[in-house]
Parts: C-alpha cells; structure tokens; sequence
C-alpha cells in the first residue's frame, strides 16, 4: 500500500502499529513534533515494513489517543483523528496541525519536553530550537526583538551609504523606526544592532579563509590567505564578496570578435550565496558564525542553522522549496538595499548563473548540503582540473578537450605578449607552474627562441 494515497504525497507522517497506552510517548512526541514544526499525520495500525495490520478496537484507541493528548500535551495541539479501511482492515489516522502556541510539551514521568521533527525523526528540541519556537509562539523573531542599545550611540553610515547608491534618496533618523531598525524610545531592535556601521552583535562576523588544497589541511601551508570582518552586516557583505574576487582567477580565451571571460566562481551566484547566509542566519546560535572557505576545487558557505522547517535541503529539489524568511525585518532592509528579492529566488539565481556561463558543465552543478545545525552551499571552481597523475595542479578532469582549451589559451597570451613567462601564464590560468610547463612542451605548435629572459615565445 502507498501512504501517500491515504494522506498526500508530500505530507510529513509517523506509523505506529498499535497504540501504546502505557508508553504514550512513544507516539506523543510525534504529536508534539508535528505541532511545533509544519503539522503531519501518525498513523496507527501500520508495520514497520508499510504492512496494513490494522486495529482490533479502532473507536476505543480512538477516544484513548483524543484523552491522552489533552492530558500529555501542553498547550493542547489542533488535532483531527480519522478512519481509513483497507482490505477489511481498519486504521487509525490522526492528522496533527501546525500550531501558532509554540512551543507544544510533552508532559509525562516527572518531565517537560519539547520535539521537532528533523528529516523523517521526532527529536527532542535543542535550547537554540526551544528559544526559537518560544518566539515563534510570541509571533515574533530574534531580529524583530529589542535590543539594549541606543540608537543614539551608533552610526548607520554604510545603510546611508547604500540606501543612497541603490534608491537616489537619502536616508532620514525617522527611517531606523520605519525599517524596524529602532523603537519610538530610541533603542535599537537587534536588526538594528546588525546593521550599524560597528555592530555590537560580535557573532555576526564572517571568517574568511583560501585554503591550501581540497581540504583544511591540504598542504605544507594550510592557509594562503584568511581574514575576519566584524561590523555592520552590509560591510560583511562588501568584504566577504571581496575577499572571494582576491582569491579567485579569471580565464579568458579568443573568439573572432573579442574574448570570452571565463570565471572560477560566478560573481552573481556567490553574491547570493553570501547574502543569503548572513540573512536567514540563525542568530540565536551565540559563538558560531559564517565562514567562507575556499578550496583549489570549490568555494562553500556556511551558515548558522539549518532550514527553517527542519528538513534537509539535500533531499529536496531546491528550486521548489518555498521562501521562508527566518530573519523577517533583516530581510526586508536588504530588499529595500537592492541585496535581494522579496520572492525568494535564491536557489535558482545560484543555479541559473552557474548554468550560463561558457566553462559551465553538469559536473560543475552547486549543490547544497544542511543539518540541524547548519547550511553550506558548495560552489565548484569552473576552471579546475585534476592531472593525470592524480596530483593537484589548480585543474581537475584531465580530458583531452580541457587541454585543448588550456592550449589555446597559452596560444593566445603569447600571441599578446611573446616574452611572458611561463609562471605568469600559470598565475592567469589558475594551475601550476609545472602543468604550464608540460602543456607547452606537449604542444608541438610552442617554440622557444633564445635563451633566458633575452628569448621569447614562437607559435610555429
């Protein structure tokens, strides 16, 4: 039998095979997770291995489920309970909604727990996902919250600064209150604590890092180049996108015309890569913060906290998912900043700007990846390929079609300047030394004439 025929396709669910009225939390922390995440259905009567077993007295478990759930669960969830017959068997189906009173307890052997449901699992919530749930059921966010700053001993330049550049109108004090920046009392909300030029909100930095290799231990010197940025969240921005144009090279090749750029990283889609995670960030996790990584193969963003509804990105088919905003008033300023969009494309932009480009390959498809905890996206670098040998070299593939495209280029910045040398071209294509050094002499068309720096390159 297919679940999804009874209850949905997409519909989250638990399945029990019998009530268990002496372990009732067995099967109330199901109730308590669907509640206090999107709702779903448990459904009774059901084995392990999706068997219809069906229930002996379905109207009496019935009326047991109904009682235990207002005795056990505080406050009580909207709940509907159901019948469904299959082949003569009878199941019991209790379709739990999403509660607005969050968050919804178990209450049993002397204990008060609160559960969220994690991929296909009830869990008990984290402190980070309790204080979240609290203010969730206060009908309010972290960034909407007031703060213990003044306004008046903070400076906004940068939102002046950007505000002006993006809309040609300038930014007035009354504008903190009308963003949700500011109370009429003249504190700062902790949106505003954000956005200020020297935020005092010090797990809002970024930690900036170049990598030596394809991993955090990848050579003799594990970092080429690293930075860390504090300040307002619009400066974060500015600066990480920064750091990644100093750590990334730009490929170029010859058309008939002109010449065709060919990036590592798609500037577009690590903007929204970047903005996203300082955004829908899970400020309420103290002592974490973003990183931006780079490897020689890939670029990845992290952030605090997984998705909203506690599902696995990588599970899902992104471009589907729906937008769903954890910080409503941080994400609202960058929409009125021009940073992003009200309609939430942000998966799709990543996807979309990698898919456009001349260098672009299935192989080099970003992907996604979260947690409970956290959420990555994993960008590839466009133009690397891996030697033949195994060996890492800035390159990966070793096709016989990337050399070519390796070949013409060296071809074309000789035919530019005929005295470059060879640690040059390696510098501007993004490989070593050594494999600009193998490709020339494996190019019978590239010849050396002289000797030293008084020579210079040939193209027979």
């Amino acid at each position: 039998m297919e679940i999804k025929n009874i209850i949905g396709e997409t519909t989250e669910y638990d399945k029990k095979l019998k009530l268990e009225v002496k372990k009732p939390k067995s099967w109330c922390k199901s109730i308590s997770a669907f509640a206090n995440t999107l709702g779903g259905f448990l459904i009774f009567g059901i084995s392990d291995d999706n068997q219809i077993v069906g229930l002996e007295t379905p109207d009496k478990d019935a009326e047991l489920i109904s009682e235990i759930i207002k005795t056990r669960l505080n406050p009580i969830p909207e709940f509907k309970i159901s019948f469904h017959t299959e082949d003569g068997n009878v199941l019991l189906i209790v379709q739990v909604f999403k509660g607005e009173e969050t968050p919804y307890y178990y209450s049993g052997d002397g204990l008060l727990e609160a559960y969220v449901r994690i991929g296909n699992e009830s869990v008990k919530a984290s402190p980070i996902e309790l204080k979240r749930l609290v203010l969730r059921g206060r009908n309010t966010t972290f960034d909407s919250q007031n703060s213990m700053y003044k306004v008046e001993d903070y400076a906004f330049s940068k939102l002046r600064e950007r505000y002006k550049k993006w809309t040609g109108n300038s930014f007035d004090e009354k504008d903190l209150v009308s963003f949700g920046l500011a109370t009429e009392d003249g504190y700062l909300t902790n949106a505003g604590a954000l956005i200020a030029d020297e935020s005092p909100i010090r797990y809002s930095r970024i930690f900036c890092t170049r990598w030596n290799g394809l991993n955090k231990s990848g050579g003799t010197f594990d970092a080429l180049d690293d930075a860390e940025y504090e300040g307002s969240v619009i400066s974060l921005i500015d600066n990480g996108e920064a750091f990644i144009k100093r750590n990334a090279k730009m490929m170029w090749k010859k058309t008939a015309n002109s010449r065709e750029e060919m990036p590592e990283y798609v500037e577009r889609s690590y903007h929204e890569a970047l903005v996203n995670a300082i955004a829908h960030r899970d400020y309420l996790i103290n002592g974490s913060e973003v990183h931006i990584d780079i490897y020689d193969d890939r670029l990845e963003i992290y952030s605090p906290g997984g998705m909203p509804d506690g599902s696995n990105i990588q599970e899902r088919d992104p471009v589907t998912v729906p937008s769903t905003r954890r910080n409503p008033v941080l994400a609202d300023v960058f929409n009125r900043l021009g940073y992003m969009e009200r309609k939430g494309s942000g998966f799709a932009k990543i996807l979309d700007n990698y898919a456009f480009q001349v260098n672009y390959t299935d192989e080099k498809k970003p992907y996604f990846r979260s947690d409970r905890y956290q959420f990555t996206v994993i960008m590839p670098n466009l133009n690397y390929r891996g030697t033949q040998d195994g060996t890492q070299d800035g390159t990966q593939g070793g096709t016989q079609e990337g050399t070519q495209d390796f070949d013409t280029l060296i071809m074309n910045m000789i035919e530019e300047n005929n005295k470059i040398s060879a640690k040059i071209m390696a510098e501007k294509l993004g490989v070593s030394l050594r494999t600009v050094r193998r490709l020339i002499k494996e190019n019978d068309q590239i010849e050396y004439v002289g000797h030293g720096f008084s020579g210079y390159w040939k193209i027979k």
